[in-house]
């Protein structure tokens, strides 16, 4: 099946609202879990955060984290912030707009850098890979996690009746659209290696979820 892409950015207060009314929570829980088991610490990068969920979920498991949470909506931004305020933790993350293409960090300055289901919304991953890579610090941890590619339309509809047919209809279409913009396995070793990340490893954590995860 051919990858059809999605709008980069989710920039209306519509979308950002209809996203963070999405249940995410087993997802999230995977997702901050394999963090944990990576051996996430110290100064921690989110590219790509939405809503605010995993940073905030990130800074309450473990205090020992400082996040600094980036995206390229205000409207996600904004309804993160909302979140923050009433976070016990909220004071250990720090939002802030930035293209995860061209990040205006230094190399280096990252002990983790996470990113959770942004690498869809992409046409271009190498950019971005490129850039998640030279602002880990050496010895730290990489995980870039997103949704595959299944290989037809029937796959997909397949996967929207199975996980999300609780959901709106609006809601349902998202989910089919970032399926289908989504990269293969395959596809996703390729541009890592293009980026020049080093040691990565792909592996497929579930029916629609792969990562990429280094030990830098």
């Amino acid at each position: 099946m051919e990858r059809v892409l999605e709008p980069e950015v989710m920039d209306t207060e519509a979308e950002a609202e209809a996203y963070d009314a999405m249940d995410h929570s087993a997802a999230n829980d995977a997702f901050v879990q394999r963090l944990r088991e990576l051996g996430a610490c110290g100064r921690v990068l989110d590219i790509g955060c939405g809503p605010g969920h995993i940073p905030l979920q990130l800074v309450v498991q473990d205090s020992s984290l400082e996040v600094v949470a980036i995206d390229l909506s205000p409207a996600m931004l904004a309804i993160a912030k909302e979140h923050q305020a009433v976070c016990s933790q909220g004071h250990r993350v720090q939002f802030c707009l930035a293209d995860a293409k061209a990040l205006q960090f230094a190399d280096a300055s990252f002990q983790t850098v996470c990113s959770n289901t942004i690498l869809h919304h992409i046409p271009d991953p190498v950019p971005f890979l490129r850039e998640a890579w030279r602002v880990l610090e050496p010895g730290g941890v990489l995980l870039i996690r997103d949704l595959f590619r299944p290989t037809n339309a029937e796959a997909v509809q397949e996967l929207v009746a199975l996980h999300a047919a609780s959901e709106p209809p609006a809601a349902q279409e998202l989910f089919a659209a970032s399926l289908h913009a989504a990269l293969t396995p395959e596809e996703l070793v390729v541009a890592a290696r293009a980026a020049g990340i080093q040691n990565a490893e792909v592996v497929e954590d579930s029916d629609r979820h792969m990562s990429l995860q280094s030990c830098r």
